[in-house]
């Protein structure tokens, strides 16, 4: 079908569909896969070189965190999120993760938080690099690591859902106008004003963290194109 660039999938069948989904979100973050389109589970399966089976599974996992919705005898529309959308998840997650961002400076030990600078690091790396599906799963887990010092699983998992919803798409046009890298080194930024112990600094930090990635959002949007449909290589499960 050609939908999905190349990835390497090999595990077992429960381990495969949870790596198939993994693969799924960063295609529908990058842009791979276009907001209002429909796939089908035999043809994505076909890029994957796997059966529809964990495929069809990992469609519904996604189904049931709102980033696709079925079609009846077609497959899964990937849902579409509007300006209107986007504000209400920044507003959340600014609400949650600002506060919290303090409440960590002041009660993590320096230990706990120089533990995630090389995660901060790879995120620029991965930016320098033009490596999306690198950027986006170091940037997942920096900020849901750092929330986890607080020791609220509940709330990590909400920030965590609206992460997902909240998708950057067409981050591909945004990556290259290198509109990435600024973005990436705010991480390095608000680790060093943790580690410091400035909690309001490291608190207007990250307020600012998501307003940039809201505009980001914001002149992507605006700009976006269809992703560009070139050779696709097959995947090979072992």
């Amino acid at each position: 079908m050609g939908h999905l660039t190349q990835r390497n999938l090999n595990t077992t069948r429960e381990r495969l569909r949870d790596q198939v989904a993994h693969h799924l979100r960063a295609a529908l973050i990058s842009g791979e896969l276009r907001p209002g389109e429909v796939y089908s589970a035999p043809g994505l399966a076909e890029d994957f070189g796997i059966s529809a089976t964990p495929v069809r599974e990992a469609m519904l996992d996604l189904a049931r965190e709102g980033l696709v919705e079925p079609v009846r005898n077609k497959g899964f529309r990937v849902t579409e999120v509007n300006e209107r959308d986007l504000d209400q998840y920044t507003e959340i997650r600014t609400l949650i993760e600002v506060p919290m961002i303090g409440r960590i400076t002041r009660s993590a030990s320096r230990e706990e938080l120089e533990a995630l600078r090389p995660v901060a690091e790879e995120i620029v790396r991965a930016a320098r690099d033009h490596d999306l599906i690198g950027y986006l799963d170091a940037d997942r887990q920096f900020h849901l690591s750092l929330l986890a010092l607080t020791g609220n699983d509940r709330l990590v998992e909400t920030v965590g859902d609206l992460r997902k919803r909240s998708r950057l798409y067409g981050l591909t046009a945004l990556d290259e106008r290198d509109q990435l890298l600024p973005s990436a080194e705010e991480h390095i930024e608000l680790l060093d004003l943790m580690v410091a112990g400035n909690a309001k600094a490291a608190e207007k930090c990250m307020a600012r963290h998501l307003s940039h990635v809201r505009s980001l959002w914001a002149e992507s949007a605006q700009e976006h194109t269809p992703a560009r449909r070139g050779r696709t290589a097959r995947l090979n499960s072992r």
